[in-house]
Formats: structure tokens, sequence, C-alpha cells
């Protein structure tokens, strides 16, 4: 039988989102990429104009919010709704970047996420990705797998990926944004980013993606 979840974590721009989507396509799956529910939250903190700071607000605020999903892409991946709003044009901005990190680390936020991020998972048939879903979010989930690569590699695929949505950068300063964001997540308390003890490991460097889906495929069917 098939894993009915699978979780897949790594680090910021190691192709999770990429390689959980066509999974689950290929599947016949769903997928959810949990980064995406912590960026919209996100966006709504800012809206608010509650500092980012501002643990004891910010946690209020989450827990009058609204949160769901939506079929994008021919109904197999979801997008978070936040308060019924589909926000997903929105959650690439540099302002978000920023912070998302500084949100996303506040112990009360992640468990309401989490809750949520679990409730769909009931759903069975689920890719979801993530820094934490093989070690706190998903922790029964039959397949768990931890993608890795360089963080040179990763910060010249997100430098291509942010050209190509034509926003003006330079290398230099994706890469320091990649390295303060995995000192962060590695770093954090809660939840801090690192593979379940029987997490797979696949390192990304050198293989093209269509050769990561092959890999985790063949997984998921001879489980």
């Amino acid at each position: 039988m098939k894993p009915q979840l699978i979780a897949i974590d790594g680090p910021v721009a190691v192709g999770k989102s990429s390689v959980g989507s066509l999974l689950a396509r290929r599947l016949g799956y769903v997928f959810f990429d949990t980064g995406m529910m912590y960026r919209a939250f996100t966006w709504k903190v800012l809206k608010s104009g509650i500092s980012p700071k501002d643990e004891d607000k910010i946690c209020q605020l989450a827990n009058t919010t609204k949160f769901d999903f939506a079929p994008i892409k021919s109904g197999w991946c979801l997008s978070p709704l936040i308060d019924d709003k589909d926000i997903s044009s929105k959650l690439l901005h540099p302002e978000i970047e920023e912070r998302v990190s500084l949100i996303s680390r506040i112990a009360g936020i992640r468990q309401v996420l989490v809750s949520e991020q679990r409730k769909l998972a009931q759903r069975g048939k689920v890719v979801m990705a993530g820094r934490d879903i093989g070690t706190v979010v998903l922790p029964w989930a039959e397949l768990k797998i931890f993608l890795t690569a360089s963080t040179e590699e990763r910060a010249r695929r997100r430098y291509k990926e942010l050209l190509e949505r034509g926003e003006n950068t330079s290398l230099e300063t994706v890469l320091a944004d990649l390295k303060k964001r995995d000192e962060i997540d590695i770093n954090r308390t809660i939840s801090p980013l690192k593979p379940a003890e029987d997490a797979i490991i696949i390192d990304t460097e050198n293989f093209s993606l269509e050769q990561v889906i092959d890999k985790t495929y063949a997984l998921a069917v001879n489980l």
C-alpha cells in the first residue's frame, strides 16, 4: 500500500514545493506547502499593523483568524486561505520574506497552525512540505523525506527564481538571506529544522528535479 501521508522537510529553497507538488500529482494525492500558511499569516500581521515583535497581539490575531485551504493547479495543490481570502499572489513579496521567520518561530503561532495542518492531514493521501512535518506536525507519517543541498546551490536556485519573476536582486543578497533564514530555522527553540530520526535524506545537489521526483516516487510505491 502507498503511504497515506508523506512528509517532505528541508531548508529554504531546497525544492520542497516543486518536489512535493509533482510527487503528489504523480501519486494522485493533494499537496500543501505549510510555509505558505506561515507566509499568509505573516501577510495578515503586516496588514494589521502589529509589530512582528509583539508576540501577545500576534497570538491573539492567530486565534481569531479563519484558516482554510483551496485547490489550485487543477486541484492537486492547495493554497492557504486567510479569512476566506486567497492571497497566494502576495506571499513571495520581500516584506513577507523578511519577517516570516520571526513570526513562525513564535510558539503560540506554531501551535495554531500545526493544529490546522493536522486537520488537513486527516483527509489522507496528502503530501505535506515544510521544516517540521516529520518531526512535529505529522510524526506518524508513513514516509518522511528530508531534502538537502548546499547553501550556495540553494541560493543559485532562489536567485534564478527571483529573476524569472522580474525581481531586482543580487546573488550575494539572496545567499546572505538564506544563511540568515537557516540560522533562525536551525537554532529556534520551537520546532527547529532537523530531519526526523526515520527520515530518508536525499541530497539534491547534483540531481535534476525529474531525478528527485523519480527517487521520491520510487520510495512511495515501494514502501
